[in-house]
């Protein structure tokens, strides 16, 4: 499964989510050894992250 970066790496403080793909550091580690489910399950919470990172409802 492709990287959903965007090269926009900062961290917000609070989530420690990614404001550009809304990955946490350690799932962005591990994404290239990550087993297709877990690939799977993080990708399908990245909208949800990102849009509460847009609202600045976190």
């Amino acid at each position: 499964m492709r990287s959903p970066c965007i090269d926009l790496c900062s961290f917000d403080g609070k989530t420690g989510w990614c404001r550009g793909c809304g990955r946490t550091i350690p799932e962005v580690r591990a994404w290239k050894k990550a087993q297709p489910h877990q690939l799977r399950k993080i990708t399908a919470e990245l909208p949800r992250r990102l849009a509460k990172l847009q609202k600045g409802k976190v």
